[in-house]
């Protein structure tokens, strides 16, 4: 039997004979059902559709894995390479023998995380390849739709390998996190943020969002969180869940501003607003 996706959002659904009645992340608020109604489909079938993965080296220790033609909500997951081992963040919903090769060229994996459950796609899959230890947000759990997996839970922060560390920003989702990379950006530490923090397209501030799809705010006290749960780390970069756009330098001023300016227009109090 086979293991169902989502081709709304990639997340993965158990083994059965039918695929369920609908995707319960896809139903809440956050995401979207499409008008035609639920879509299912299976690895088998894309693979048979042509869907690839595309590994690309984004910097120095960090691979990037994609999926070609874009799935679900197009995340590309990142490979943090550390010299205590390698950890998989935010895996797209297909993998196949490509991504395996090169993650496995890469030293393999040692654990594998997520930002929020809109990006948890083929976690399970990842984590048996490698007998890789899956780490979640405890607060997010509930969302899981593979029940069967044997999942470490974590909250605030957790130092996963050197100089990577889990960090519990909450905001989109109550679990949603960061991964911080302290050896990013040659040194001068990255972010790899999903999208609890969102760059902007043209790659010079950031935005908040509670859906971006649905176009829904991101309230004050929710961002004034997810700053200062990121405060204690030093970084340069950001990364979010797509191979575009990223935020290469003054990350963090960027990020202190663009959330003082993000609430002036919360506040109505931004000087441009009539």
């Amino acid at each position: 039997m086979p293991v169902w996706i989502c081709a709304t959002c990639g997340n993965h659904y158990p083994e059965t004979g039918k695929p369920p009645d609908n995707c319960v992340i896809c139903a809440d608020e956050r995401q979207w059902i499409p008008p035609t109604g639920q879509r299912w489909t299976t690895s088998e079938e894309l693979a048979s559709n042509g869907y690839r993965s595309d590994v690309r080296e984004v910097e120095p220790g960090l691979l990037g894995i994609g999926v070609e033609p874009s799935l679900g909500i197009g995340q590309r997951g990142l490979l943090v390479r550390t010299s205590g081992g390698n950890l998989l963040w935010d895996p797209p919903g297909f993998l196949d023998e490509q991504a395996l090769r090169a993650v496995e060229e890469a030293g393999g994996l040692h654990a594998v995380s997520s930002s929020h459950p809109h990006m948890y796609g083929a976690i399970i899959e990842w984590s048996r390849a490698f007998d890789a230890e899956i780490l979640l947000a405890e607060a997010d759990l509930g969302w899981l739709t593979r029940p069967e997996a044997d999942v470490r839970s974590w909250s605030g922060a957790l130092d996963v390998l050197p100089g990577a560390t889990l960090v519990q920003c909450g905001g989109h989702f109550p679990g949603s996190a960061v991964l911080h990379w302290a050896g990013g950006a040659a040194g001068a530490g990255a972010l790899l943020s999903g999208d609890t923090v969102h760059v902007t397209p043209g790659e010079d501030r950031v935005t908040f969002a509670w859906s971006a799809p649905n176009r829904l705010p991101m309230p004050e006290r929710a961002v004034r969180r997810i700053v200062e749960a990121m405060r204690p780390y030093s970084y340069d970069r950001i990364y979010t869940g797509w191979w575009s756009p990223t935020l290469h330098r003054n990350a963090q001023r960027v990020v202190d501003d663009s959330a003082e300016r993000y609430v002036q227009f919360l506040r109505g109090e931004a000087p441009s607003v009539i």
